[in-house]
């Protein structure tokens, strides 16, 4: 849409009527909101026209192919004119081919189903594991949901309740019953004081003291980020997955991995739990199915969990009793073909990687820097925790946090930082460039962070 206001026009509007997502508005008293206006590549322009280096592709780790790619824009068009939407209980000729090429992406996973957000995804998620074990367990209650620390799910009451961020959850309960919390995978500040690999990897272990606790009785499922995103960008030791996956296994436990962030190359592989020997019974992703061009989720779980839904006509009410409105929606589908096209082709994937790793060891040559606690990353997901002490690895505040972002933006780099998320630690800077980043974008990422470091004092 062409903007033919004045900037001081859309700025007052803004002010006036736009609440803005995880913003506390008593902050545009002295300033005025960020209005983003185009962009290109990984670059964007805000409503003064000034172009930035765009380090989280599009604030929420999501344009995965960048800004500007008009293939996507006219499948969808050509799509909208053919047909927009028709209710997810009849099927589109884009839905059905999405469905096909994510079971080829991901072929343990053969069953599809559309929704519209990676909330609602997981919502999915939590009924059809529910739902699935009352069918196939007649005897047992099998209906608890263990969670990890740290982890996020999304904003629903549902998803919120299996989401191990203290200050996500603050002020929004009571949860829904049923959700149980597991301890973190987080190796920089172990829950059980041990150093990898010295140890017995605890964090894995643990799961099956909990679901003996609880009683595997009433333990369905467990879901998982393959790396803990929005909690700090904490990748699991090599061993964890495996562990969790044959505990899930003795137990009878679904394993749902939640790909929301980390599916569609975020990682360097097309799923993040590609990087581990595991196998989900149910997957969850959004984000980047579409790069963000149309609103898209979808969850896609075993053919055995599908066939345990095929009782109608013995049970009427034993099919999956569920419908999402905008997950009929064709031209998402047809955006999210065109993207995954875009992907192969260009082999962005495979360049999340490379540019990921080239980013990473660039980012490692200053960690010798006194705020710098731990440098990890996957691909192009990379977290940087900063700490007032190597040592005691206190966190920073979080002011300091808010003046590295502020000092990186202004030499025209948008990086991210934990926002609100666990109290006394939102300390890590978060970085996910689209993934057609180059090298020289890489060195110019570099070069802001560490100028920013170097400027501002602890």
């Amino acid at each position: 849409m062409k903007n033919i206001l004045q900037p001081e026009e859309l700025i007052k509007m803004d002010k006036t009527h736009l609440w803005h997502h995880i913003t506390q508005h008593k902050v545009f008293d002295s300033k005025e909101p960020l209005i983003i206006t185009e962009g290109k590549g990984c670059w964007i322009k805000n409503i003064h026209g000034q172009e930035f280096l765009d380090a989280v592709s599009g604030g929420v780790w999501c344009v995965n192919a960048g800004y500007g790619q008009e293939r996507i824009a006219r499948a969808v068009y050509d799509q909208l004119i053919q047909l927009p939407y028709y209710s997810g209980s009849a099927g589109n000729p884009p839905a059905i081919l999405l469905a096909q090429k994510l079971s080829e992406m991901v072929p343990y996973l053969q069953r599809i189903y559309i929704s519209n957000s990676g909330s609602e995804a997981n919502e999915k998620a939590f009924k059809l594991s529910r739902q699935y074990n009352h069918l196939k367990h007649h005897d047992h209650d099998k209906y608890k949901i263990l969670y990890r620390d740290r982890d996020y799910h999304g904003t629903t009451l549902a998803a919120l309740s299996a989401t191990g961020q203290n200050e996500r959850t603050k002020g929004y309960g009571p949860f829904v019953p049923g959700f149980k919390n597991i301890p973190s995978a987080y190796c920089y500040r172990c829950p059980f004081n041990k150093k990898y690999p010295n140890c017995n990897i605890e964090c894995a272990y643990a799961l099956e003291n909990i679901i003996k606790k609880e009683n595997p009785d009433t333990v369905g499922a467990l879901i998982l980020e393959p790396i803990t995103a929005g909690g700090g960008i904490i990748i699991p030791v090599d061993e964890y997955f495996e562990i969790i996956q044959n505990i899930c296994h003795k137990y009878d436990v679904l394993l749902i991995i939640d790909e929301v962030v980390t599916g569609f190359g975020r990682t360097g592989k097309a799923f993040g739990h590609f990087h581990w020997n595991v196998k989900p019974d149910i997957m969850t992703t959004a984000k980047g199915i579409t790069s963000s061009y149309m609103p898209l989720a979808v969850t896609m779980t075993t053919e055995n969990i599908f066939k345990e839904f095929l009782n109608a006509e013995s049970n009427k009410t034993d099919y999956f009793r569920d419908i999402s409105t905008f997950g009929g929606s064709a031209g998402a589908c047809a955006a999210s073909l065109e993207n995954i096209k875009i992907m192969e082709e260009e082999k962005l994937f495979e360049n999340s990687a490379v540019i990921g790793k080239y980013l990473l060891d660039k980012l490692k040559e200053f960690e010798d820097m006194p705020m710098i606690g731990e440098i990890r990353g996957k691909g192009l997901f990379i977290g940087i925790e900063l700490v007032e002490d190597k040592k005691t690895k206190v966190p920073v505040s979080e002011h300091y946090m808010t003046q590295i972002v502020g000092n990186t933006a202004e030499q025209g780099v948008l990086i991210g930082k934990m926002n609100r998320s666990v109290q006394g630690h939102n300390n890590v800077l978060t970085l996910a460039p689209a993934l057609i980043l180059n090298k020289n974008e890489a060195d110019k990422i570099t070069t802001a962070i560490y100028n920013a470091l170097e400027k501002t004092k602890l």
